[in-house]
């Protein structure tokens, strides 16, 4: 699938040559491909916002966006956008100086929302609420000044897991990022296509191919996160059975209403003995899709 002498885009000059690598890029396409197919992201002729921060998922993304998109795969407009939010000590030459160098179109956009979580949150809180609030806003606000009809995200496998384990023991809900998503006023796509991908395989991809990553705790409001601590869990559960992180991520695309506690997801109430519960279970799936 890969071709050796040709790199096909400058993001994938220098890239490592090596069995090992050759297998994790394709690895990273495929998932990729899957998931942007299984989730019906693609609207031929649409254009994409890609949203890069500097860390290696968003690289990452950047560049299997870019494979597929040569290989026809991908028959969308990418626009790679950072969005500097005035962190202190945020290198803000290190994205435009190497998405020029890429060749990549892209649009850098300077808003201050810094300053306002650091006015709003009272000491002691962590800022990634509202700082994810106000990022959304204006990277909706830009998809739309740009004509894109999607906000594209990189959230891999590993976010999804995270996400879904806050809302379990700290929300009291079932519930997770989607691959894909109408926003609130229905006019955008989010789409987040590196969802079956490995947060260890983007770290490999993204430090092979060597791109500046930006580290993601400038803020200083990491330490002491609920997310960190899920990570500590599910880490300690993959190192003593390997391959778990897979398997309850599979768990997310099998689910089973009929065996679960929600009223409004099935008719426990109408459920009647014969065959015909089984008609009750096959009317209430597609609703989930």
């Amino acid at each position: 699938m890969l071709d050796d002498a040709d790199e096909i885009h400058p993001l994938f000059h220098g890239a490592p040559q090596t069995t090992e690598f050759k297998k994790l890029r394709k690895r990273i396409v495929r998932y990729t491909r899957e998931a942007v197919e299984q989730y019906g992201m693609v609207e031929k002729g649409a254009k994409w916002l890609v949203c890069l921060s500097g860390g290696k998922d968003s690289y990452t993304l950047l560049a299997v966006l870019y494979e597929l998109k040569w290989r026809g795969l991908l028959p969308v407009e990418l626009l790679a956008c950072n969005l500097d939010q005035g962190q202190p000590g945020f290198p803000a030459t290190v994205l435009p100086e190497f998405l020029k160098k890429m060749q990549v179109p892209h649009r850098i956009e300077y808003q201050d929302t810094y300053s306002i979580v650091m006015d709003k949150v009272p000491q002691g809180r962590t800022y990634c609420a509202l700082c994810s609030r106000l990022r959304r806003g204006n990277l909706y606000r830009i998809a739309r000044e740009e004509g894109c009809s999607a906000v594209v995200l990189g959230h891999h496998r590993d976010d999804i897991l995270e996400t879904f384990f806050m809302n379990l023991f700290h929300g009291g809900r079932l519930a997770t990022m989607p691959p894909k998503l109408v926003n609130e006023e229905g006019d955008l796509f989010v789409y987040r296509p590196l969802a079956h991908i490995a947060e260890a395989d983007c770290e490999k991809f993204a430090r092979a191919m060597n791109y500046p990553i930006i580290p993601c705790d400038l803020c200083g409001s990491q330490d002491g996160l609920q997310r960190q601590q899920v990570k500590q869990i599910l880490d300690q559960w993959e190192k003593n059975s390997p391959g778990r992180r897979q398997v309850m991520f599979r768990a997310l695309m099998n689910i089973r209403p009929s065996h679960m506690l929600d009223p409004k997801l099935f008719d426990f109430a109408g459920l009647t003995l014969g065959n015909d519960k089984i008609d009750q279970i096959s009317d209430v799936i597609p609703k989930l899709r």
